[in-house]
C-alpha cells in the first residue's frame, strides 16, 4: 500500500515538473530578450520624432508625396488628392477612399496606405499637419 502512495506521489511530482518545464519553454519562446534585435531598445527622442505632427506650409502648385502609413490633416487652404493605380487616400473621418482630383476636406484624418506616389497638390496656400514620411515637389 505504501509503495502505491509513493508511486502516485512520484508520478504527480513528475507531472508538475514537466508541466512547469513545458510552460516555461513556451513562454520563453514567445518573449524576446529585451534589447535584442527582436525587441530593440529605443530612445525617447526617437519615439517623439516618430509621433510628431509636422506643420507644413505649401504654395499653390506644390505637391506633397507621402510614404506608407503617413497621416495628413488639411488645416487651411484648398488641395486635391493625388492617387495611384492602386487607389487613393483613406479618409478615416468619413470612411471613404478619396481619388485623384477630389477636394481634400479640411480637418479630416487622411492615411496614405502605400508608398507609391500618393499625396496632395496645393491649389492655394495650404497648411497641412503631417505625421510620417513625406517630401515636397
Amino acid at each position: 500500500m505504501r509503495s502505491r502512495y509513493l508511486l502516485i506521489g512520484a508520478l504527480a511530482l513528475a507531472l508538475v515538473l514537466s508541466a512547469s518545464w513545458i510552460g516555461n519553454g513556451l513562454a520563453a519562446a514567445d518573449a524576446p530578450l529585451p534589447g535584442s534585435q527582436q525587441d530593440p531598445l529605443v530612445t525617447r527622442s526617437y519615439v517623439e520624432e516618430k509621433l510628431k505632427l509636422n506643420v507644413v506650409e505649401m504654395a499653390p502648385g506644390k505637391r506633397l508625396v507621402a510614404g506608407a502609413g503617413t497621416e495628413l490633416i488639411l488645416r487651411s487652404g484648398n488641395a486635391t488628392v493625388v492617387d495611384s493605380e492602386s487607389g487613393g487616400l483613406s479618409d478615416v473621418t468619413d470612411g471613404v477612399d478619396l481619388r485623384k482630383g477630389t477636394q481634400v476636406p479640411r480637418n479630416h484624418l487622411l492615411i496614405v496606405p502605400r508608398d507609391d506616389g500618393r499625396g496632395i497638390t496645393a491649389q492655394s496656400e495650404v497648411i497641412v499637419l503631417v505625421r510620417g514620411d513625406y517630401r515636397i515637389e
